[in-house]
């Protein structure tokens, strides 16, 4: 694909929400791993894993992906797809299953067959959704998913309209505290990683803001632009053209650094000591995956991530490809559900 074709693509539309117990795998893996190095021969001759089942992949591998095509998340999720086909010399291949705040496509990977011919790019939104949606499915994420590794992840512009005087966050944090309850913030959704960054900052701050909710990231860009709301925080590969045009000016990054593509804008954290916020996806599978299925899914998603040509298509979105193991997967897992957990709980967020 030519890269401007690429570009023209990338809307991020797919951020508009809102580590497993160790298996008894886990004991076995080193074994595991050293039996499936020798059993990564071709498909079809014949190589088996530990226990005498027959090597994998033998056949096309299903990644599922909960986000529509075209947003950011399907982007990368097709860029990894296309590399692993490669390492693993069969098709894998980028099923899109949209709905339910992407548990239609994460519980469908839960109740698959361990077998590793079907995974998921689960998101932030499975930390997310056990406190703010615990009806959804899966309920247990660390328990009914298996992390292989993660894919990428990308912080948030904080950006204003013009009409708004701040030309920096301190400034922003002195002009609401002024104007208590006049600062409208838009977000893609309630429950949205946007939104929670929103209702974290304020709670770092005190300022009193309004919150408005859209369904959607482009109809809460769209107001913001015109002037109809007055704030956002947003995805680079979103926030990108308003900041371009002058039609929003750009405050700071809930990185730890300035990015690439805005240089000009520092992190937040340097007013708010701490403050990163990510949304981040990674590739998970059915609890109970032999250890060989995940040492060889990880290494070729290792692969992809690594690929210079693919992490130079996806930094021109804003998007940091991540080279992360299980662990790291696991442990964004387990932080992200225990720190929006508790701001859902204690900013009393719920589901309109």
């Amino acid at each position: 694909m030519k890269r401007r074709a690429f570009l023209a693509t990338g809307l991020a539309t797919g951020l508009a929400l809102a580590p497993p117990a160790a298996h008894a795998q886990g004991a076995s893996a080193q074994g595991a791993s050293a039996q499936g190095a020798s059993a990564q021969g071709a498909p079809g001759q014949g190589a088996l894993l530990q226990g005498g089942a027959p090597a994998w992949p033998e056949r096309a591998v299903t990644i599922l992906e909960g986000y529509p095509p075209g947003g950011v998340t399907d982007l990368a999720s097709r860029a990894v797809a296309e590399r692993m086909t490669r390492e693993l010399g069969v098709p894998v291949v980028v099923e899109n299953r949209p709905g339910g705040a992407t548990s239609v496509a994460a519980t469908a990977a839960a109740r698959a067959r361990p077998d590793g011919y079907t995974l998921v790019m689960g998101t932030t939104t499975l930390a997310i959704n056990q406190t703010l949606q615990p009806g959804l499915t899966p309920r247990d994420p660390a328990r009914e998913l298996d992390p292989i590794g993660m894919v990428f992840r990308t912080p948030f512009i904080l950006h204003v309209h013009p009409s708004i005087p701040a030309r920096d966050v301190a400034e922003l944090i002195a002009y609401a505290k002024a104007n208590p309850g006049r600062l409208l913030f838009a977000s893609p959704g309630t429950g949205a990683v946007s939104h929670l960054c929103l209702e974290l900052f304020k709670a770092r701050t005190g300022i009193d803001v309004v919150h408005v909710p859209y369904r959607g990231g482009a109809p809460a860009a769209l107001d913001l632009r015109q002037g109809r709301v007055h704030a956002m925080f947003q995805v680079p590969q979103e926030a990108g053209a308003t900041l371009r045009d002058g039609a929003t000016r750009g405050l700071a990054v809930t990185a730890a650094a300035p990015l690439p593509d805005h240089p000009g804008l520092p992190p937040i954290g340097r007013t708010l000591p701490g403050f990163e916020v990510f949304f981040w996806q990674g590739l998970f599978g059915p609890a109970g995956l032999p250890g060989a299925v995940v040492e060889r899914a990880a290494a070729a998603l290792g692969a992809a991530t690594r690929d210079p040509d693919i992490r130079a298509r996806l930094a021109e979105q804003g998007v940091e490809l991540v080279h992360g193991d299980a662990a790291m997967l696991r442990q964004a897992l387990a932080a992200d559900t225990e720190r929006w957990g508790g701001l859902i709980r204690e900013a009393n967020i719920r589901l309109e």
